[in-house]
């Protein structure tokens, strides 16, 4: 059976490019498309489209890295000048004194979905659509750059599965040289399934956008999956292992619990803008 496992050290840049801030670029570009597309269906205007997209990202951004530091390493991102100005800014301080251009070294998904809904409402309050309308079609869109971005974990041999002897194994090599579950990699898979799915229900419901229906079935079906698939996947942070569950799984049950009732009370939302 070891001969089926893969073993997987790819460069971690194409060109000039690394490749997670490529996945990602690629699956926030993918989704303006789908999106403007869903703004044209439902014959929204085109300025009231145009900040969308910088709302989104800075949203995504500032939310994901904030919900790394926050979430899962205060004791390093908090208390410290510089552990405070590296939280906010893309560089790491050396111990020579110097500093160096790293990136965001750390991204967390729940902490990107609220900055998502926090951006989207100030979209909103500037735009004056439908919330609902709006989180409906971010929703619809929402797998396919999910997908990219577990794809670019994927590359950076990053949130690395539980070790494992199924034949699909993936031995990350620049990690060690055990057999483990790639778990970026079902993720994807799940994600590019919601987003596919997604696409033939609006097509199916056009009525249940701006309800918040759409909204709510993917927070239930990503933070579901996300909180059983943690079982496959190694801790990221030391202080995990004296929880019952990690802490991906207790940010995901929040997200479950507004996804339900999102649904729930779509019934009840009646959308009047276009």
């Amino acid at each position: 059976m070891e001969l089926l496992f893969i073993n997987w050290n790819p460069s971690l840049t194409i060109g000039p490019f690394r490749w997670y801030s490529l996945c990602w670029l690629i699956g926030l570009a993918l989704a303006y498309f789908f999106v403007k597309k869903l703004y044209k269906e439902q014959k929204i205007k085109d300025e009231l489209f145009d900040p969308l997209f910088i709302y989104c990202f800075l949203g995504i951004l500032v939310g994901a890295r904030l919900g790394h530091c926050i979430f899962y390493q205060p004791d390093y991102f908090l208390t410290s000048g510089k552990g405070f100005v590296e939280m906010l800014l893309p560089i790491h301080f050396l111990a020579d004194g110097g500093w160096k251009f790293t990136g965001y070294e750390g991204l967390a998904s729940h902490g990107g979905t609220l900055g998502l809904i926090i951006a989207l409402w100030l979209y909103v309050k500037r735009t004056k659509l439908s919330i609902w309308r709006v989180l409906d079609n971010i929703a619809i869109a929402t797998g396919v750059t999910a997908c990219f971005i577990r794809l670019g974990n994927l590359m950076n041999s990053e949130i690395i599965g539980k070790v494992t002897d199924v034949p699909w194994a993936f031995i990350f090599e620049r990690v060690d040289l055990m057999p483990r579950h790639p778990g970026q990699l079902y993720e994807a898979i799940a994600y590019a399934i919601l987003f596919g799915l997604m696409w033939y229900l609006h097509k199916r419901m056009p009525e249940k956008i701006g309800t918040g229906w759409y909204f709510g079935f993917c927070l239930f079906y990503i933070f579901t999956f996300r909180f059983f698939i943690e079982y496959t996947k190694e801790i990221q942070e030391s202080f995990e292992e004296a929880l019952p569950i990690d802490m991906g799984q207790i940010l995901s049950i929040p997200f479950i619990i507004i996804g339900v009732y999102c649904m729930i009370r779509s019934k009840r939302n009646v959308d009047i803008s276009k």
